[in-house]
């Protein structure tokens, strides 16, 4: 792997290496489409006369592995031998490096693996026809008798062998095949094999790695910005004098986003921001505290109407006819995503050009913006998409919100160098969170306890409402507002789910796992509720739900009951377990956890997961993966919440106030991954919603009385 990405220029001079691709079709499907026309301009591997294979990765690599997983596929494919595999993030072009999910170069929504398996592992398979084919002419015999393994290329007859390096000069005139052959799955010696380690951990360990921070360049300005303290207020008045008195500030500019601080170094635009006087116009500002506006949100899942996101049986007369009704409402607040690295972003223009380094994840979106705002083309907006320390959603602002104000900065700035960095507290107050949710649910039983009804109707923000995303809200329902509150695996008789749309001055945005971070809590929490009160135990009453309408969401809640030795929900010594059930990306998973009670709060001692992802790619990444999610799940379910003063100002800013779990709170993680052929479902995200509803199900049992609100722990 290479520690900083290419400038286009550079990845487009080369020198003597290969350079190949596959090219699929634009879609609108989840899964990649297979190639239909010959390899082209499409660069996906190059591979250099050091015998190196490089992989460029479409997809921003900020900690969930496609480097790693991108170079599996096409190793695989391609018969290298893992050590001569690198990666390194491609250049800003939709054409070329667009998600088939998307239509744009973006990455989110668990689909990296997804949506790239088949196009990288043509790629691969595409490069070893190639240098095949180079073999055979070179060498005067039939491509039938040439084999490759271990990233040499050998003849069985006369015994000539070749490293790819050696045969790259003649395999870059060969023409590439225009539907190579994959091999067959059972084949496999590096997809799903626990021993691949990941390409980016050695460098990360040693300082190598290149984050936004790291890029420092001649005649660079640091640049810091002074945002309102309140949603959507405005700079009404500016006076920068003590600040331009500050050693090493060269100017201030005000900007749409606030008032801008140019200066030497991060210290002198960080004083100088400080020393500023600003009136703030909060004519348009919210500033209502949070309890206010979650009040307004209950409301709307009280009253509203709403529209129908799924139905199935008649709803009416499960009601009708109930011999008993339960009903609950559950309230979610707004959460910020905290990545340990905050934003930051450098960017370069000179004449009609613009050349941007930062941890862009939609990378479409941040050309588009920043071509809009300084007036240039869209193809003279080259971006080098460096490693990213975390994102969970922050990066990938549907409407550039990063790169818009470091385009302003440039422009403000005139021709130049500018850092813009922001703060942590610049970070968690920055808004763009996931929206207020409040969830109603009510379950009808008949004589017998049997659940024959189940009514969902809840209130929330339209993720993509109001962006240029807008397009894919058909029937007036967001996907993404409603996903993990329809297809439900459980036979309920009847069922309807009704999302009420809401709004907010607030900026939302997509945060890890998306819809699945609170649908799942409520869902899950509401059921386990509803099989308490009809005696039933939690796991056995799942099972009964699922029948045989899921087969994969069944096998992992039973092999995550025989993992934990499921005994029940009380345990010894004060422990308590709950279990949650929640598929999300094309994958499943069940959890069990631990909790016992300590110092008031919970403490979950251990969870055991079983997980089913189709084919895993990279195992231990995956066991990673989950890991992570399940401590960033956990994290929002205990102790995460945004919140508002009573004038609006936000009183959250860094990590004494957004308590993150520490590393003494994370709880011993014991996890089986289900060996099979489907194929890959997303795991970055997926990860993530079972836990808060695992967790609060057994604290439930501990404190006797039903949880209807996170965070756990309450300031």
């Amino acid at each position: 792997m290479t520690a900083f990405s290419p400038t286009r220029r550079g990845f487009l001079a080369g020198g003597a290496a290969l350079i190949i691709g596959a090219h699929l079709p634009v879609g609108n499907k989840m899964a990649a489409k297979a190639a239909t026309g010959p390899v082209d301009l499409n660069a996906f591997v190059r591979i250099g006369e050091d015998n190196t294979v490089t992989v460029i990765v479409k997809h921003i690599e900020f900690g969930q592995g496609p480097f790693t997983g991108f170079a599996t596929l096409v190793a695989e494919e391609l018969d290298a031998d893992w050590s001569q595999m690198r990666a390194e993030h491609a250049p800003a072009d939709t054409a070329t490096y667009q998600n088939f999910a998307f239509g744009i170069q973006g990455t989110g929504a668990s689909t990296a693996v997804r949506n790239a398996f088949t196009q990288m592992r043509q790629a691969g398979a595409a490069a070893r026809a190639m240098l095949v084919d180079a073999a055979a002419r070179e060498w005067g015999v039939s491509a039938d008798e040439i084999t490759v393994a271990n990233g040499v290329i050998s003849h069985t007859g006369s015994g000539k062998t070749a490293q790819f390096g050696e045969l790259v000069a003649t395999a870059s005139e060969s023409t590439p095949p225009a539907e190579p052959k994959l091999k067959d799955p059972a084949k496999f010696k590096l997809i799903g094999k626990e021993e691949i380690r990941r390409l980016d951990s050695a460098i990360k360990t040693t300082g190598e790695a290149q984050f936004t921070l790291d890029v420092y360049r001649d005649d660079m300005l640091t640049v810091v910005v002074a945002h309102s303290p309140w949603i959507n207020g405005k700079v009404a008045s500016v006076d920068s004098s003590a600040a331009l008195a500050v050693d090493g500030v060269e100017k201030v500019e005000q900007i749409p986003t606030g008032v801008a601080v140019y200066a030497r170094n991060t210290y002198s635009a960080l004083k100088g921001r400080d020393a500023l006087l600003i009136d703030w116009d909060l004519s348009e500002a919210e500033t209502r505290s949070a309890d206010e506006q979650l009040e307004e949100v209950a409301a709307a899942a009280r009253d509203g109407d709403g529209v129908v996101a799924e139905t199935y049986g008649d709803l009416n007369a499960a009601f009708e006819n109930a011999a008993q009704v339960i009903e609950a409402e559950y309230r979610l607040p707004f959460l910020a995503h905290a990545p340990l690295e905050a934003l930051d972003g450098v960017i370069e223009t000179r004449g009609d050009a613009a050349e941007i380094w930062m941890g862009s994840q939609m990378q479409t979106v941040d050309q588009m913006v920043t071509s809009d705002i300084l007036g240039i083309p869209l193809e003279n907006v080259a971006i080098n998409t460096l490693l990213g320390g975390g994102s969970f959603g922050r990066r990938a602002q549907y409407d550039g919100q990063f790169a818009q104000e470091l385009a302003q900065v440039a422009k403000a700035g005139g021709e130049g160098i500018y850092k813009l960095v922001w703060t942590r507290s610049d970070d968690i107050q920055g808004g763009y969170y996931r929206p207020l949710a409040v969830h109603r649910h009510r379950a009808a039983l008949d004589e017998t306890g049997r659940i024959i009804g189940w009514d969902n109707k809840f209130a929330t923000e339209s993720i993509m409402g109001g962006s240029a995303f807008e397009a894919v809200i058909q029937n007036g329902v967001d996907p993404f507002s409603i996903e993990g509150s329809i297809h439900k695996p459980y036979d309920f008789g009847a069922f309807e789910a009704r999302w009420v749309r809401t709004d907010s001055k607030v900026p939302h945005l997509w945060w890890r796992s998306v819809g699945h971070s609170h649908t799942a809590f409520a869902n899950e929490v509401f059921l386990d509720e509803v099989l308490q009160r009809q005696g039933k135990d939690p796991v056995q009453g799942r099972l009964e739900l699922l029948g045989d309408k899921s087969p994969r969401d069944r096998r992992v809640l039973e092999r995550v009951a025989e993992m934990a030795n499921w005994q029940g929900v009380q345990g010894a010594n004060g422990k308590a377990y709950g279990v949650a059930l929640h598929p999300s990306y094309d994958a499943h998973f069940a959890y069990i956890a631990e909790v016992s009670e300590v110092e008031g709060e919970p403490r979950v001692h251990k969870v055991w997961v079983a997980a089913d992802v189709g084919i895993a790619v990279n195992p231990d990444v995956v066991k990673a993966q989950i890991e992570g999610g399940l401590g960033y799940g956990l994290s929002a379910a205990l102790f995460n919440e945004i919140t508002f003063a009573e004038d609006g100002r936000i009183e959250q800013e860094n990590f004494d106030t957004y308590r993150l779990l520490r590393i003494n709170e994370m709880p011993e993680v014991e996890i089986d991954l289900a060996v099979n052929t489907e194929k890959p479902g997303g795991i970055g995200e997926a990860g993530t919603p079972p836990i808060a509803p695992a967790v609060s199900n057994a604290w439930r049992i501990l404190k006797g009385e039903p949880v209807r609100r996170l965070p756990l722990v309450r300031v």
